[in-house]
């Protein structure tokens, strides 16, 4: 029997080689060929093949071992552009861009390099992409300091500084009353006869030690600070009445509290009056976590009478203790960074800066870079409207000699230069501007599968707020029913009455969505939320709220997938073709075969192989599908022991979307 030809046109075609290229080999390999129509061995075929495809390896791993010598690593700041990219790796875009659309990234020359087209030009060129911050300084491209902590700047000399407390609680428990007695008798310059309510802050004096009270401690303020990633407040002092006992304001301050992660000290007040029930408000209070250190808790709680001034100093002492506890110190030589507590446009002076001061001593003269403004500081007062000329960490000061007023919450550090300032500020307005561009979008029912993606069990945080406290109850038990152990449900918060500012506040910091029933939102809060891109969701039936809620819980279980059999053929004949390997000729028993489905290998009614079609033909043709009755020819990929007899089933794998009754 002789052997098998193959012409060498077929062969080119196989082999996706010209015509020419395929005879000139031919003939140098001594086969006697006078044209692209002659015929050759299939064993020369084959050779031939296995040749070409040894060259392309060998060119392959040259390449990428050139590459991976001249470039192990490419260091790029965040917001660098593919054509950036190509720069660097002496490309030109045009190229660069057409390996990312074959990979599966239609993406333009402009387009901002993140981690998955990092990850995808790593595997594509073999150049390790690293993203750094675009604070970071490097030997190859010096950058402009931006508004953060200096991390790598070593300790010279760590000293204790004075702690930073804010007064929380509801309406008319006390607040005001507290810190105007804390003041009149404690404050450290006596002489001035008060204290001026601009500064943002007050500085008292218990038993030679410093306490700085936040004068602006609204639970808007406190989580704008934190939401902007600012953490000020080294203690909370959470304020309730003795008479009153615990109210949703005072909730809704303990919640924000516990977001910040900040101790806590109670401050029972109203302690003198009659109708006073302080064990009532301690286990209150302890029904909502705050265990009293006589129960055998860690909750420190002080019963007090702000009015006359009854046990005020043993709350001083408990600030002074739990700071020491905490070790709360500063660098005072290190560069000075802090954060702003107020700004305003002063007709007069122009914009005026409250900041509160973190690391090291700021100085007169000192250029500041801010987030969104730099300056030069012209002139500081201290909280008694004191000029100063140095002012040390947690110290409130009043700066003047800002380019413009920044808001409340931004950061700032000493720069050594102007020009530097500028031009981190311009970097930064410019980022902010393609942030915006971007339109980001936030947490909402419809939306919540990033976390999925990311493998964390996702989470539907909301903030519940309704007419009545008995309604409220109702709607929130209902809904930590949906929860199950694959989508989980956090209350951050509850109240009664309008949607407020705070209310979209600690939305924003806590990344959730506000649900309201029977209540509206003030115009501050909504004008708030729409700048926010907070979701506000209004209900005046209990069983839309319940309904809303489970839909996007059942939108973010993992859907089922079930196998769903497309068909079956025999096979009747197998081929050995060079290159692509075994191919079974097949007669489709029943139902159909598709080109795109998986497949399994039955020989002998036991399942022997499992994996995908790697072609599928009629004749000579691709084919998209085979129908019962009809002749095919099957390959499959990585599979090569077909045998006449064997069976291929087609299958496919489909996701059925899930309900809450499947998971319960």
């Amino acid at each position: 029997m002789g052997k098998r030809k193959i012409r060498i046109y077929e062969l080119a075609k196989m082999l996706n080689i010209d015509n020419k290229d395929l005879l000139q080999i031919i003939q140098d390999l001594g086969v006697e060929a006078k044209s692209h129509m002659s015929s050759i061995d299939t064993d020369v075929a084959q050779i031939i093949e296995e040749t070409l495809r040894e060259e392309k390896e060998s060119k392959l791993g040259k390449r990428s071992e050139e590459v991976a010598t001249t470039l192990d690593t490419l260091e790029i700041s965040e917001g660098s552009t593919v054509e950036d990219v190509a720069n660097r790796l002496g490309k030109p875009a045009t190229t660069l861009v057409k390996e990312l659309i074959s990979a599966g990234f239609m993406v333009p020359a402009n387009a901002v390099i993140n981690e998955d087209i990092a990850k995808t030009i790593n595997k594509v060129l073999g150049v390790n992409i690293k993203i750094v911050p675009a604070s970071a300084e490097t030997k190859d491209e010096p950058r402009v300091r931006t508004v953060e902590p200096k991390k790598h700047e070593k300790p010279k000399k760590l000293l204790p500084r004075p702690p930073i407390v804010t007064v929380m609680g509801h309406v008319d428990h006390g607040k005001t009353t507290l810190l105007d007695y804390i003041r009149k008798t404690n404050v450290t310059a006596r002489e001035f006869g008060g204290i001026t309510q601009h500064i943002g802050a007050s500085v008292v004096e218990h038993n030679g030690k410093k306490i700085v009270f936040l004068d602006t401690p609204g639970h808007e303020a406190f989580t704008s600070m934190r939401a902007r990633g600012a953490q000020v407040t080294d203690i909370v002092v959470l304020i309730v009445a003795a008479d009153d006992g615990v109210m949703p304001q005072t909730i809704e301050a303990l919640n924000h509290a516990k977001a910040a992660n900040t101790p806590i000290i109670v401050a029972i007040n109203k302690i003198d009056k009659p109708s006073a029930k302080p064990d009532r408000v301690k286990q209150q209070l302890a029904d909502l976590g705050l265990i009293p250190e006589e129960w055998g808790g860690d909750t420190i709680m002080v019963e007090i009478s702000a009015k006359t001034g009854l046990n005020v100093d043993q709350l001083l002492e408990m600030i002074l203790l739990v700071a020491e506890m905490n070790e709360l110190v500063a660098d005072y030589e290190a560069t000075p960074q802090g954060v702003v507590i107020e700004a305003e446009l002063d007709k007069g002076k122009g914009p005026v800066a409250n900041v509160i001061v973190q690391q090291g001593t700021l100085r007169r003269g000192d250029i500041l870079l801010f987030e969104t403004t730099w300056g030069r500081v012209r002139a500081m007062m201290d909280h008694l409207g004191r000029n100063v000329d140095e002012v040390t960490p947690s110290l409130p000061a009043k700066i003047l000699g800002l380019e413009d007023v920044p808001q409340a919450g931004e950061r700032f550090i000493k720069v050594d230069d102007e020009r530097a300032a500028r031009e981190a500020v311009e970097q930064y307005m410019e980022k902010k501007r393609q942030q915006e561009m971007q339109a980001v979008k936030r947490t909402s029912l419809e939306e919540l599968f990033e976390q999925m993606e990311k493998g964390e069990k996702p989470v539907v945080r909301m903030i519940l707020k309704s007419d009545v406290q008995g309604t409220l109850e109702a709607i929130k038990s209902s809904l930590m029913r949906l929860a199950v152990e694959e989508v989980g449900i956090e209350v951050v918060h509850e109240g009664v009455g309008r949607i407020t500012e705070s209310d979209v506040m600690l939305a924003d910091a806590s990344n959730a969505i506000i649900i309201g029933f029977n209540v509206r939102p003030d115009g501050n809060a909504k004008k708030l939320a729409e700048q926010k891109g907070i979701q506000i969701r209004l209900y005046r039936t209990i069983y839309d709220v319940i309904d809303d809620v489970k839909a996007a819980v059942e939108g973010m279980l993992a859907p089922k997938l079930k196998e769903q059999i497309l068909g079956e053929a025999e096979v009747r004949a197998v081929f050995k073709v060079p290159k692509v390997g075994q191919i079974a000729g097949c007669y489709v028993r029943e139902g159909v075969i598709k080109r795109n489905a998986k497949a399994r290998v039955i020989r002998d009614g036991v399942v022997i192989w499992e994996g995908s079609l790697l072609s599928l033909k009629r004749f000579k043709d691709d084919a998209r599908e085979v129908n019962a009755g009809y002749e095919c020819g099957i390959g499959l990929a990585g599979f090569q022991d077909l045998r006449e007899g064997d069976i291929i089933e087609a299958f496919e794998v489909v996701e059925e979307k899930r309900h809450l009754s499947d998971v319960s």
